[in-house]
């Protein structure tokens, strides 16, 4: 089998599915726009054969390399970065190389554009918050803001995170926006949902069947953590909920996914809503066809005592789960910003948790905005131990 890995070095985590492909005896074929030596050696020692690129974002240098693999070994089988600034990179190359294994361009706008994901979830009679193209304009936007009330949220119909995100309070801010946002008719305006966000996190097989299931939590709004310069935290649970699994395996039968790490997020009401559920329920927020950011699927292996980087090995080289799960913890994140200062120092939260402490790092410069610059990463049995966790992590001076 041979498998094109487009940016195998960013995360700087991911090198563990190159490595995992490798030991399945996979032929693992890298394209990336930095020099050999500069990859970690984990990497290099995974790595078959390595083309780089002056740039990622010229898809010509990037499809000669493909054409150059396909010259070299054969025929390409699987062409993937699980990063969600190249799925659609990924699509096009697929479809020009008739590679099948993965989502193709005539199906790309339904996972990347928040308007069309609105139709999956509602043909799947999964609920939803209500939605509207801004590029309506001002007044029908109004009128929908009378139909579901202030404040109304508006984001980009393509991008991930808070990036661009604006909460719309009032009549005289949404005329603002309009004014003021160049790109307004590229929005897409929802109503306004408050509660956890909770993810489900699951590798599937090529019938669409899930290998292994996750939950994540996180706060209720990255957009006030970005803005406001918060501080972030967040976990995996021990346990998923049964109707958040089952709500996750109808919306990858929705989407038709197969042969993916998926990472599709939910809200978890702290009120009722009339028309989409009570306290509790789970809403379909938007899904996301790669695994979780950061160090998410670290935190889940810490959780769930796995290995998820074999798991989606084993589903692409096997198509079958070989990896089983051992004892349930809770894997708790915690960050800090360097534009702070703390009650506890960097080393009494290191000696308090010594025993229990799974990764401590800085931030990539990347991350920073939404996750801090300082991060600790823990492994605990409750709740209320997580909860102590991150108020002695972020207590301040």
């Amino acid at each position: 089998m041979n498998f094109v890995f487009i940016s195998p070095h960013f995360p700087h985590t991911y090198w563990q599915f190159c490595q995992r492909l490798s030991q399945n005896g996979v032929t693992v074929l890298a394209i990336a726009d930095v020099p050999y030596e500069h990859l970690q050696p984990e990497l290099r020692e995974s790595l078959t054969e390595y083309y780089r690129v002056g740039s990622l974002e010229n898809y010509e240098e990037v499809y000669r390399g493909v054409a150059y693999f396909a010259h070299c070994h054969g025929r390409i089988d699987w062409i993937e970065s699980n990063n969600e600034y190249w799925l659609e990179q990924d699509a096009r190359l697929r479809t020009d190389f008739n590679v099948t294994t993965g989502i193709q361009s005539s199906r790309i706008r339904s996972i990347k554009e928040k308007s069309e994901m609105k139709k999956c979830y509602l043909e799947g009679g999964i609920p939803t918050a209500r939605q509207k193209l801004a590029s309506h304009g001002v007044e029908a936007i109004g009128k929908f803001a009378a139909e579901v009330g202030y404040p109304i949220i508006a984001k980009p119909d393509v991008g991930v995170g808070a990036s661009g995100t604006y909460k719309i309070n009032s009549e005289a801010e949404l005329v603002d926006f309009y004014a003021k946002e160049p790109h307004a008719n590229q929005y897409v305006v929802e109503e306004f949902i408050t509660g956890e966000i909770c993810s489900y996190d699951a590798v599937i097989d090529s019938n669409g069947e899930p290998l292994f299931e996750a939950m994540t939590v996180w706060p209720p709004s990255i957009m006030d953590i970005v803005n406001l310069k918060l501080d972030l935290s967040y976990y995996v649970d021990k346990e998923i909920p049964e109707t958040l699994r089952q709500l996750g395996r109808r919306t990858v039968k929705a989407f038709r996914v197969v042969s993916r790490f998926v990472h599709l997020e939910f809200f978890r009401l702290d009120s009722e809503r009339p028309g989409l559920g009570n306290i509790g329920d789970f809403v379909a927020l938007e899904v996301n066809m790669r695994p979780a950011g950061g160090y998410t699927p670290d935190m889940i292996n810490y959780a769930h005592s796995t290995d998820v980087y074999k798991v989606w090995a084993d589903m692409v080289a096997f198509d079958e789960l070989r990896t089983e799960e051992g004892k349930p913890y809770y894997c708790a994140f915690a960050s800090r910003r360097d534009i702070y200062r703390y009650r506890h120092s960097h080393n009494e939260v290191r000696n308090r948790y010594s025993g229990q402490l799974m990764m401590c790092e800085r931030m990539p410069e990347l991350f920073s905005a939404a996750m801090g610059q300082q991060m600790y990463t823990v492994r605990l049995n409750t709740m209320d131990e997580v909860q102590e966790f991150i108020n002695y992590v972020h207590a301040k001076i």
